[in-house]
């Protein structure tokens, strides 16, 4: 079994104004880059849960349809804004008969931490997910 392939994201402001309309969420310093400056920051932030779907695409196209995602928990560590080049990776940490524990991170181009998460997916034999 190998572990997930690197998937790498560039969120752009558009993608962060989409996905804040898309979850109901106001917080200006997801779309207003003066708002976010006036905050301290360089520009305008990606989502904590977009973040987390970041890493659950990783874990998504590694399970392929062979199993279901049965938890997954992240945390942020690092802002990231539009234009990062942000790469998901993940291994393999527990097999423990049909169950698969992966430890998730983020990195961003100056290979700076930005999220760490962990998933465990339960991989059934005839590749279908049980539904």
């Amino acid at each position: 079994m190998n572990d997930p392939s690197p998937l790498v994201f560039e969120p752009t402001t558009l993608q962060l104004f989409r996905f804040s309309a898309a979850t109901w969420n106001p917080h200006l310093i997801h779309y207003d880059r003066a708002y976010a400056r006036m905050e301290g920051y360089p520009d305008v932030l990606v989502q904590s849960h977009l973040h987390g779907c970041f890493l659950v695409e990783v874990v998504r196209r590694w399970a392929d349809g062979r199993g279901e995602l049965r938890r997954f928990s992240w945390r942020n560590r690092h802002f990231a804004t539009p234009g990062d080049v942000l790469t998901c990776t993940g291994h393999i940490v527990e097999v423990d008969g049909d169950l698969v524990t992966l430890e998730l991170e983020e990195r961003n181009q100056d290979d700076r931490l930005c999220v760490t998460g962990s998933a465990v997916v339960a991989l059934t034999s005839n590749g279908e997910d049980g539904r």
